[in-house]
């Protein structure tokens, strides 16, 4: 039953009620067959589940095959000799996979804290009538049935319908958006449409989660727990499925093609090898055959360690880290480490206007008097809100901004209540639309004045004069024209206008009726209020717009001031961009997956509007962030692919659910988080390129050294390049400045591979590069032992030398390569001579070549490592081919500026 659309006979039916409440006896047999008055607890995975969950990752899966195979690389490098078997890389690898489990587990947080924070916003205790007495009870035993009473401060304990009110306000922002409370009534909506009438709309209802900031009332609970309309929010949060991130999709993509890579090569490598060596396995002795086909397995496992980019993860995963650490510098709290590449790739953001777009506090921006501050004077006397001595203003939000207008002009309430104590009033009705207050202002005169504030069309139609220019004049037809224009002109700004008149007496009245105070007013003037934008939000709108995102407005409120809000901001440019709740509802999926690229602004929406709109986005294949503070905003961000609360307005509902928390609530934070996601995406895009390139050199060195029949590298000498000469220039990548047109260019697509935009065709060349380096290395070290030229069929032993300048040249190559992946098509030549460096490469290559060059000529480490000592002369020879890839690679790239400057 809509029971905001009943007479309240017809909902006492419904409920099996009475306005006497029900008795004890009943209520307890309610109580258990419906259960509690609580939300329902969210499903909670435990620590071990989780950890095991980020061990399902792909790319961590071949972490665990690379150490898997590098146990068994170590332990056939020992066997038949007394050195002790240590899995010191399968130790490392570990050590890496735990590592990055742990941090995925410490970083993400679940859903099932939102229903906790959702469960505290239950009021604790509720005045409920049970036995036609009035007793308090606990909120989480409160039935279906049961009549509460409501009043100033109360959290609302369930979603009841009013049955009695005297100008109760109820606060409802969290629920649906609305800047300011909303004046509650007793009597059934009527009208067409009645049966689309929005959450914020049902002025006759109450909701769990709201609060009761004037006046009193009574209502019946006619929902509780699960089934008001925080459960449902609840419910959406809970059933919300959480997607794959861009980041994500990508990487594991890219486990995808290297499993393939490996086994396809491995499996072509060990039946090649088995055919090239056919002849000594069949000929010889059980033990000879099988230690052939051991060996013939141990360049397939080389070729695997190869292909596998051991440090890719915990690199990636670090990186993330870095910009989780710089966006909290600024303000911005990631919540989940894949939420920073999102932010970089990010198209739309629905944003809801209270509180994020604007302030969330109403503020008198317009007003239409003679004489301004006998008008504020007048509004700050007829309130109720108070102003503490360091000058915080409390109460009702409107009231609250007339004190603080009255305050600006050097007019505190605290002075005028001690100059002119009220002695009588007339309470705010909803049906007036008014409130008056009678003030004593002493002296030998005792003079009394009574000051009335309200709805303009209301207080004007009561008043006979208007003060103007320090007289009171009768108001002609002419004057009341003019105060109703200036009414419009405000009203038409989305201002909320309040009238200010007065009255003067010689003596007390005898009644404070209404019908007794309120005729006979003199006007005093207007003043217009509007929850105004955050100042910072204009030019963050813009930068926006720059980067080539949409921002979308969402609202609770009116769709003349969500309109006027985003014209300010420049959201809209007209206000024909702006829908209704109510249209929105009458729109199928289809229409409105086809409208929603046209429409800008939302307003009257409720809950399930929001995630609506956000999956329509998604649907057409857009990558959305939902930004918000309210309980009305969780289950829509949750469903976003970037979900944004507000760290000082925002609820704990809010913060649980979203991936990313701005510490001061500035919605221009938003636009430095997406700069500092594209500046991290395009730095991992560019470690990925880096160590893919490398892995590829490895691969191919180790492809044609087995087709000449000579070993180039062992395992461990590739784990070694894997897991530390390249880690420390990858990492020192992933702390790349951004590039000076990071927030000129459009969002990158969320289907483009990472291999697009001719990256894919860059690690090609640029591992044969290295490749024919590498090689070239080995030769030249085999010729400077032998004195010979020699290109098949070298013995472990004569190659000693060349496997030994391989190493140190596939090492350095690979640091000096780095450098190159600076930047994919500019020279790095030219971006360090104009200053424009990486400190922090410059270590990562320092700390490389002391690690190369230990493991090379510390004695004990060579043995381990199986190298040779080197002269001088071949390590200046091995350090010229490793720096030869920065001018090569350098005339490519001047290749590739040319063909795109021609096309």
């Amino acid at each position: 039953m809509k029971h905001y659309l009943e007479e309240i006979a017809t909902v006492f039916a419904d409920v099996k009620s009475t306005e006497n409440g029900l008795s004890s006896a009943e209520a307890e047999k309610r109580l258990l067959q419906n259960g509690k008055n609580k939300l329902a607890e969210g499903k909670k995975d435990s620590l071990f589940k989780r950890f095991m969950a980020q061990l399902s990752d792909p790319m961590i899966i071949i972490l665990i095959v690379a150490a898997v195979i590098s146990a068994v690389t170590e332990f056939y490098a020992v066997s038949g000799t007394e050195t002790r078997f240590f899995p010191t890389d399968t130790l490392i690898i570990a050590i890496v996979v735990i590592i990055n489990s742990v941090l995925g587990v410490f970083q993400e947080s679940k859903a099932e804290k939102a229903i906790e924070a959702l469960q505290e916003m239950s009021a604790a205790t509720t005045k409920v009538i049970r036995d036609c007495y009035i007793i308090t009870i606990k909120s989480e035993d409160l039935v279906v049935g049961d009549v509460i009473l409501l009043e100033a401060g109360d959290a609302v304990p369930a979603d009841c319908r009013i049955i009695e009110c005297a100008s109760m306000k109820i606060e409802e922002a969290a629920l649906t958006g609305e800047s300011v409370p909303v004046d509650k009534i007793v009597k059934t909506l009527m009208g067409e449409g009645t049966s689309e009438i929005t959450l914020g709309d049902r002025k006759n209802m109450v909701y769990m989660g709201s609060v009761v900031v004037y006046g009193r009332g009574k209502a019946v609970v006619v929902a509780t727990g699960m089934k008001t309309e925080v459960g449902k929010i609840a419910s959406a949060i809970a059933s919300a499925e959480e997607g794959e991130t861009p980041l994500q999709k990508k990487l594991s993509q890219l486990s995808k093609i290297l499993t393939i890579l490996v086994l396809g090569v491995c499996v072509f490598i060990f039946a090649f090898s088995l055919f090239m060596n056919w002849s000594k396995i069949t000929t010889g002795t059980s033990t000879e055959i099988f230690n052939h086909v051991l060996d013939v397995f141990m360049i397939a496992v080389s070729l695997a360690v190869a292909a596998i980019p051991e440090g890719l993860v915990a690199v990636v995963t670090i990186v993330l880290s870095i910009g989780v650490t710089n966006m909290s510098k600024k303000n911005a709290i990631i919540r989940k480490l894949t939420a920073v590449e999102t932010l970089g790739c990010t198209e739309i953001i629905c944003s809801d206007k209270t509180g994020t777009l604007t302030q969330n506090k109403m503020t008198v921006t317009d007003k239409y008097a003679s004489d301004e501050k006998l008008l504020a004077e007048c509004l700050a006397l007829c309130s109720d809100a108070e102003i503490s001595n360091d000058c915080v203003v409390t109460g009702e939000p409107t009231e609250a901004a007339l004190v603080v207008y009255a305050n600006s002009l050097s007019l505190n309430k605290n002075d005028l209540m001690l100059k002119a104590p009220r002695i009588g009033e007339v309470p705010f009705d909803s049906a007036r639309k008014m409130m008056s207050t009678v003030h004593s202002y002493g002296g030998e005169t005792g003079e009394l004045i009574q000051y009335t504030k309200g709805a303009p069309d209301e207080v004007i139609e009561l008043c006979s004069h208007a003060a103007i220019d320090g007289e009171i004049v009768p108001l002609t037809k002419e004057i009341k024209e003019k105060i109703l224009a200036e009414n419009k002109r405000m009203a038409d700004k989305a201002l909320r206008v309040l009238a200010g008149a007065c009255k003067n007496y010689d003596f007390a009245p005898k009644s404070y009726l209404p019908e007794v105070l309120e005729n006979n007013l003199t006007f005093l003037g207007l003043a217009g209020m509007i929850d105004p934008v955050r100042p910072e939000v204009r030019d963050a709108i813009i930068e926006c717009r720059d980067a080539g995102i949409t921002p979308i407005m969402i609202t609770g409120d009116h769709k003349d001031t969500a309109a006027a809000i985003a014209l300010e901001l420049g959201i809209i440019e007209s206000s024909d961009d702006a829908i209704t709740g109510a249209q929105l509802s009458a729109m199928s999926d289809e229409e409105f997956n086809e409208q929603v690229g046209h429409i800008r602004v939302y307003a009257r929406v409720q809950p399930d509007h929001k995630t609506r709109i956000v999956n329509a986005w998604k649907n057409n294949g857009y990558i959305t962030a939902m930004t918000g503070d309210g309980v009305n905003d969780a289950p829509s961000i949750k469903n976003a692919d970037i979900g944004v609360s507000m760290g000082i307005t925002g609820t704990d509902v809010t913060k649980n659910v979203s991936d990313m928390v701005l510490a001061d609530d500035n919605f221009a934070t938003i636009v430095s988080a997406v700069a500092e996601g594209r500046r991290v995406y395009d730095n991992i895009k560019k470690t990925i390129q880096f160590l893919l390139g490398s892995n590829l050199s490895e691969v191919l060195s180790i492809f044609f050294a087995t087709l000449l029949g000579f070993v180039i590298l062992e395992p461990v000498h590739l784990l070694f390049i894997n897991l530390v000469t390249d880690c420390f220039p990858a990492l020192a990548l992933g702390l790349e400045k951004p590039e000076s047109d990071i927030m000129k260019r459009k969002p990158r697509s969320p289907k483009s591979s990472i291999f697009s935009g001719g990256v894919g065709v860059d690690i090609v060349y640029q591992g044969l590069i290295v490749t024919v380096l590498t090689l070239a290395a080995y030769f030249i070290g085999e010729f400077l032992q032998t004195g010979v030229w020699k290109f098949m069929n070298i013995s472990l032993e004569d190659g000693a030398e060349g496997i030994t300048m391989a190493f140190l040249t596939m090492s350095m190559c690979e640091i000096f390569h780095s450098f190159n992946m600076r930047s994919q098509r500019k020279s790095v030549i030219a971006m360090e001579l104009k200053g424009n460096n990486n400190k922090f490469l410059y270590g990562a290559m320092l700390a490389s070549l002391i690690f190369t060059t230990l493991v090379i000529e510390v004695p004990f480490l060579a043995n381990a490592f199986g190298f040779t000592a080197i002269n001088l002369k071949e390590y200046a020879i091995s350090m010229a081919l490793a720096f030869s890839v920065i001018p090569i690679v350098e005339i490519v790239k001047a290749f590739q500026r040319r063909r795109v400057k021609r096309a």
